[in-house]
């Protein structure tokens, strides 16, 4: 079920948010947005519900160790450890074996033996919401949380559980118990959800088309300028279609009593590719930043560490978003990016008019959407190489496109 299904917006949402406000028991009430949210996530593929669940039982379990042994630290941190592993060993195989495998059989053959696992819908953002909670249980920033149930309802709570933003378990940590629900906190979340419905479903798969015509036409027809455009158009699709999925997560929770975290604030405005990755998916790479980039030394070791914790991060960035080689290719490029940035063009940026500051960081964005949005590498090269060739376009040809 999506967010725009008119499932989703004329039976299920009425019929949970009726339910929610007519109990007055706030146990009741996380009981009702648990059961809807296994349902949500139940309605396309049932058997990866109890994939979630034993996900959820494993933090469960190795939250109750990590609490135990607290005073003594190498059980402590074992715990962690390996229930973190086993979270991590869930995402690799469901998401990354049949990446792995394809590769092994162009090295070794074709005996070589493929997998072919279905992907279940959210496990990257609920596995990382799972392991905030697991990290931050250790490093004792939140509390142990000893009711399945309520831990649960945070994995799986339907608003944000398909397409995030990932929410850390202290966002929300008090509000799964004290939370106040407000006349203001309704009408605001669902005007929220309203803008963020309008652009998905009018502007991120109107603007769609778009690449899709281009990328998928003949090269020959669609020249530099056409695949600028495609370019152009895809960096608005990509932002419409996101940025639309976390208004209507911020909204929906709102309505029920929770307040999520902000994930996007104006990307496009940006001045350096920097200050994009500020503002851009804020979730993602706040979640980098605390548990990859900071236990990995952050900026506080030697320059050469340095260098190699931002390779590090970003390429599992990059590899997060998706099993494919374009993905990979795609976080090491901000990686150089940001690297370059910081050694050498941070002074000159500050230095230069703010509307070519602002012209240098969208034309490296919208490259770098093009590495997005190019699964197949010859396909992604043939783009890149037409829109750095001067090819005509046929606009006769364009004109009469449907």
């Amino acid at each position: 079920m999506v967010f725009s299904s008119l499932t989703f917006l004329y039976f299920f949402l009425p019929g949970v948010a009726i339910l929610y406000f007519i109990c007055k028991n706030r146990v009741y009430r996380n009981a009702i947005l648990l059961v809807a949210s296994v349902l949500f996530y139940a309605w396309g593929e049932p058997k990866f519900v109890v994939l979630m669940l034993a996900a959820s039982f494993v933090a469960y379990i190795g939250g109750f160790l990590i609490e135990r042994w607290r005073n003594r630290k190498s059980l402590c941190k074992a715990a962690c450890i390996i229930t973190s592993l086993l979270l991590l060993s869930n995402l690799l195989i469901f998401k990354y074996l049949n990446f792995a495998t394809e590769n092994l059989k162009l090295l070794f053959g074709e005996n070589f033996p493929v997998t072919q696992i279905v992907l279940p819908i959210g496990i990257s953002f609920y596995t990382f919401q799972i392991l905030s909670y697991v990290i931050d249980l250790y490093r004792g920033q939140v509390a142990l949380q000893k009711n399945f149930f309520y831990l649960t309802l945070y994995v799986c709570f339907f608003p944000q559980l398909i397409a995030g933003p990932i929410v850390r378990y202290q966002t929300v940590e008090e509000e799964i118990h004290t939370r106040q629900e407000s006349l203001e906190d309704i009408t605001e979340g669902l005007k929220r959800f309203i803008i963020g419905l309008a652009k998905k479903v009018i502007l991120a798969n109107g603007i769609a088309a778009v690449p899709e015509l281009v990328y998928g036409g003949d090269p020959n027809v669609y020249g530099s300028a056409m695949y600028w455009i495609a370019a152009i158009a895809y960096a608005l699709q990509i932002f419409f279609d996101f940025s639309g999925y976390s208004d209507m997560a911020i909204g929906l929770g709102r309505i029920f009593g929770f307040h999520f975290l902000e994930n996007f604030n104006d990307p496009y405005s940006s001045k350096s590719i920097t200050e994009f990755w500020r503002r851009w998916h804020i979730s993602l790479s706040s979640w980098f930043r605390y548990y990859i980039y900071i236990p990995l030394g952050g900026n506080r070791v030697g320059r050469l560490r340095w260098i190699l914790n931002i390779l590090v991060v970003w390429g599992l960035t990059g590899f997060w978003h998706g099993a494919q080689w374009n993905f990979l290719l795609w976080g090491l490029y901000y990686a150089l990016i940001l690297l370059i940035e910081k050694y050498l063009l941070s002074k000159v940026l500050k230095k230069l008019p703010g509307i070519l500051s602002w012209a240098y960081a969208m034309v490296l964005i919208l490259i770098g959407w093009v590495l997005f949005s190019q699964t197949e590498l010859p396909q992604l090269w043939n783009s890149l190489k037409i829109m750095f060739s001067f090819r005509s376009t046929d606009w006769v040809v364009v004109a009469a496109a449907d």
